[in-house]
């Protein structure tokens, strides 16, 4: 199919397939195209050996109508999820977020354009996203295929709220380029004190290895009960022989903090060189594998993000998959929020609750730094982690169906 002379895919599958919605997808295509003709020509320009020149008014004119594009999918894209579409066809809407991320050579714009552009963007589609109600349809039904849709669904554990799949849920989560993210491959979770019941349920996935990011003090204090035959590696990620919580005197300030040691894990030595050996390890290790932290959101969340990069998985289901600590945790959020207001008051409550949850401003630090770091996430894996492309190869080749 074309549209005035640009090939457009097949439009997915719909409940409603009226006029108008015919055109507002063959829209959103024909801007997904443009963007990417216009991605591939940047990438191509910024390859070239660099000069010590002010770059040209048509390079700043392509950077310009990239961020154009991108804004222009959002907006249609919020148009799009407010019809009746099935899942597949909603999880189409994403695709195109991790241009901005991976593809997208914004080194020539000023630091706050950089930054502000980029921000712009995944806000708008993220919330595209939330406005179709997708933070559940999305992470239960994505997927541009139905590879992998007859396997059976990742266990809810009572004693282990934020045990999840790496890949997904049903089909797995889709990636840029059309594949489908592995699932029963990689798991994450908060930490492993579950009850004989879940323990049961966890013996029964054949995990091979157990990575336990945690301080010594927090293993001291809780310690695992492993799956059964499961190696069991302790990678402490903070290098510290405990967690230290960091002091706030607001909700804004605990954000603020929050955000630093996202950073952190882009910027410390001591945390790249955990992570470095963390992904080298599920790299080269047979088999199912679990990863997990205390609660499983930050320094879990982050190690599965990177995951979900190497497989090319757009950012806002990155983003969403982030957030959904917030939805598994929300028993114990709530439980540790009205335990410090009754020590302390609302303001101990709402500092608790910012540090106890996940916000989309943490994770987005963590991507902001490996931008400024790095230039690119294959940067921050090979010069950051001190990772062969070899090894990235091959966790991209256990990840994706």
């Amino acid at each position: 199919m074309r549209y005035k002379g640009v090939p457009i895919a097949h439009t997915a599958e719909t409940k409603d397939d009226t006029p108008t919605f015919r055109i507002l997808t063959d829209c959103y295509r024909v801007t997904l195209e443009l963007f990417s003709s216009i991605t591939l020509h940047v990438g191509a320009v910024s390859d070239r050996p660099k000069r010590s020149v002010t770059p040209s008014v048509g390079w700043s004119n392509l950077h310009a109508n990239c961020v154009r594009l991108s804004h222009l999918r959002a907006a249609i894209a919020l148009h799009l999820v407010d019809t009746t579409m099935t899942s597949s066809a909603k999880a189409d809407i994403s695709f195109a977020a991790a241009h901005d991320l991976h593809a997208l050579p914004l080194a020539s714009l000023p630091a706050h354009a950089q930054l502000a552009s980029r921000r712009r963007f995944l806000k708008s589609t993220a919330g595209a996203l939330l406005l179709s109600g997708m933070g559940s349809t999305l992470l239960t039904a994505c997927g541009g295929n139905n590879a992998g849709s007859d396997q059976a669904p990742t266990p809810r554990l009572a004693t282990l709220e934020n045990f999840r799949d790496v890949g997904g849920t049903a089909a797995g989560y889709p990636t840029v380029d059309g594949r489908v993210v592995r699932r029963n491959a990689f798991f994450r979770s908060n930490a492993l004190t579950e009850n004989t019941a879940d323990a049961a349920v966890l013996n029964s996935l054949g995990i091979a290895a157990v990575y336990d990011l945690r301080t010594p003090g927090e293993i001291e204090r809780a310690s695992d009960v492993l799956p059964a035959n499961a190696q069991y590696m302790k990678i402490n990620v903070t290098g510290r022989e405990d967690l230290m919580m960091p002091a706030a005197d607001s909700a804004g300030s605990a954000a603020s903090a929050m955000e630093n040691a996202q950073r952190q894990y882009v910027m410390d030595p001591v945390h790249r060189m955990a992570f470095g050996s963390l992904l080298s390890q599920l790299a080269s290790t047979p088999g199912p594998q679990l990863i997990h932290s205390r609660a499983g959101k930050d320094r879990a969340g982050w190690a599965a993000a990177l995951l979900l990069s190497i497989a090319n998985v757009p950012f806002d289901i990155i983003m969403q998959d982030y957030l959904l600590s917030n939805t598994y945790l929300a028993n114990s959020i709530s439980a540790s929020v009205e335990a410090r207001r009754q020590e302390g008051g609302d303001l101990a409550a709402n500092i608790e609750k910012t540090l106890a949850s996940v916000q989309s401003s943490f994770l987005q630090a963590s991507f902001d730094q490996v931008q400024a770091s790095y230039g690119t996430m294959s940067g921050y894996l090979t010069r950051g982690l001190g990772l062969a492309q070899s090894t990235v190869d091959n966790l991209r080749d256990r990840l994706l169906l």
